[in-house]
């Protein structure tokens, strides 16, 4: 089945977009083989704000409609306590919400952003999606990462090389509970980062220190600027260390 096919069997839908590469293209997807689309943003403190304003940018271009859903993760108790199976929590939550919020607009067809190379076997999250009846276009035809890439720069869409970005949760070590001020200071080291010119990289949790990972290809300039990134995260930690595994 190809992406066409997919829309001409379900020409109105709603997209559960995250303004990453592959929600993205299911958007355009929609939007150029569809009759109807509407893009359901999830906002959490688990997201950083570049993403809801990468969201907003793709969404005006195609020229369609973004409602954002305001949900309190935290106020999961699974997702908060940051055991092994949060994902699986989270994404339950979230998207029940998306899916009220789609129903109340008049949907009954609900997708999201997985794709082909995804391992269910190792994504919690991909359960809860079963369960709620998420369908997954990217993944029922066939289209691995390379490709969602491939085909989303011949489409013009700006997100077709973006880094994927976890969720911010995924800093906090498994099995320690997760506040909003850890996040917050997560995302200050991580805008800190890119502002120094890094991409791809990671601002983890290591107690009251911040563990950076970087790709390899980054980790000599990491080294030469440690007096600027020390002191771009010092003051949110008691320790900023490089990891020398990379990313």
């Amino acid at each position: 089945m190809t992406l066409k096919e997919f829309f001409e069997q379900n020409p109105r839908v709603a997209v559960a977009f995250s303004g990453g590469t592959d929600s993205a293209l299911v958007l355009w997807a929609a939007k150029q083989y569809g009759r109807e689309v509407r893009a359901y943003y999830v906002h959490t403190v688990f997201q950083p704000a570049f993403e809801l304003a990468d969201a907003r940018r793709l969404a005006e271009g195609l020229q369609v409609p973004l409602t954002v859903v305001d949900v309190d993760v935290l106020r999961v108790p699974e997702a908060a306590a940051n055991g092994p199976r949060r994902c699986y929590y989270c994404k339950k939550a979230l998207f029940s919400t998306l899916w009220k919020a789609a129903a109340d607009d008049g949907y009954t067809v609900l997708l999201d952003g997985t794709n082909a190379s995804d391992d269910a076997g190792d994504r919690p999250g991909m359960q809860a999606l079963k369960e709620l009846e998420v369908r997954s276009p990217l993944r029922e035809c066939g289209l691995t990462k390379a490709e969602v890439r491939r085909l989303s720069k011949e489409a013009g869409l700006f997100t077709w090389n973006k880094p994927a970005y976890a969720c911010l949760a995924t800093r906090v070590p498994t099995g320690t509970a997760i506040t909003r001020e850890a996040l917050e200071k997560v995302e200050r080291g991580e805008t800190a980062l890119f502002q120094l010119g890094f991409t791809d990289f990671r601002v983890r949790l290591l107690g009251d220190a911040a563990r950076i990972q970087v790709p390899a290809g980054q980790m000599e300039r990491a080294a030469a600027l440690h007096n600027e990134i020390a002191q771009a995260l010092g003051t949110d930690f008691s320790a900023v260390l490089l990891d020398l595994m990379g990313r």
